[in-house]
């Protein structure tokens, strides 16, 4: 059963799961044919990108799709939409969550074409990398136009925002940089480890993949002070993250599909799942979606109840 796997990771890493934090349970497995990769929470279902396409799924089996050139990277919902890159065609693409329509396609640049990149929401605005030379526009959904253009370091792909501030990581200066966004301006530089990529900000601190070390760096936001750092492989490339439910979630390529990491005590509280490839990971408060794109899966890890104080 995956609750003794679950315990039987936390006693080898010297720990058991706090009863505050919700354990996923038992996994659904729903075949996705072609690249089901990225993902986008709306509600009970799951926006997916695919190979020349985007597709809305739910457990019970897709919803919609609608075709794309290239469509690339984490997405954001956000102002009743769906927010995605298209790295064939160099546009940030606007999508009718209800109707699974085009909106528009803004012409902003995608900084990273081969496609690790985040859209993110946050300050009422979708933000996303334009620029590998180092350039975040700031869209402004009311219109759809481009109203700022933030300077960065060179090769800044991976963003989130939180605690009123855009954070942006650039691989190649191995830097977390924090973006006021009512200046449009960087106003902090955090030294990271080796290819820092994928970072959520989240349950009290902003986390980073450090790939290359194989490790989580965790970075306080209000001093920008590296807290504390866990070993969890080898190294973590082609993996996500996220954060919630007292947890922080790590998609990961080797040992295991996910990770799960107790934020305060940054220990490692559970292994869940056989290594599966490369994929994506996004929470929920009922549940993980998970991607498999080199097996042609997703699936859904539902998550009981915190018990009661």
């Amino acid at each position: 059963m995956l609750w003794l796997s679950i315990l039987a990771a936390a006693l080898a890493n010297g720990s058991a799961p706090s009863p505050s934090v919700p354990l996923p349970q038992e996994e659904q497995v729903l075949t996705v044919p072609g690249f089901a990769d990225f993902l986008a929470v709306d509600g009970d279902s799951v926006w997916a990108t695919n190979r020349g396409r985007v597709e809305r799924w739910s457990r019970q089996g897709k919803l919609a799709e609608l075709a794309m050139a290239h469509p690339c990277g984490a997405m954001a919902v956000a102002s009743g939409s769906l927010w995605i890159a298209d790295c064939q065609n160099g546009t940030l693409n606007r999508i009718d969550l209800q109707t699974a329509k085009l909106i528009t396609a803004i012409p902003t640049g995608i900084a990273n074409p081969k496609g690790e990149l985040n859209v993110v929401a946050g300050a009422g605005s979708i933000w996303v990398g334009s620029d590998a030379a180092g350039k975040i526009v700031r869209v402004d959904p009311a219109d759809n136009r481009i109203i700022a253009s933030v300077p960065v370091d060179a090769g800044t792909f991976f963003l989130s925002f939180g605690f009123g501030s855009l954070w942006a990581v650039s691989s190649d200066a191995q830097s977390l940089q924090q973006i006021d966004p009512a200046t449009n301006l960087v106003v902090k530089r955090v030294k990271l480890g080796k290819q820092p990529g994928f970072l959520v900000a989240g349950e009290g601190a902003v986390w980073v993949q450090e790939q290359g070390d194989g490790t989580v760096a965790r970075v306080d936001p209000v001093t920008g002070e590296v807290s504390g750092r866990l070993k969890v492989g080898a190294d973590l490339r082609g993996g996500d993250i996220d954060a919630g439910g007292g947890a922080i979630w790590l998609r990961t390529s080797a040992d295991q599909t996910v990770a799960m990491i107790d934020p305060r005590s940054m220990v490692l509280v559970a292994r869940l799942g056989k290594a599966s490839g490369s994929g994506a990971l996004r929470y929920t408060s009922s549940g993980l979606w998970t991607t498999a794109h080199d097996v042609h899966t997703l699936s859904w890890w539902s998550i009981a109840a915190k018990p009661k104080e």
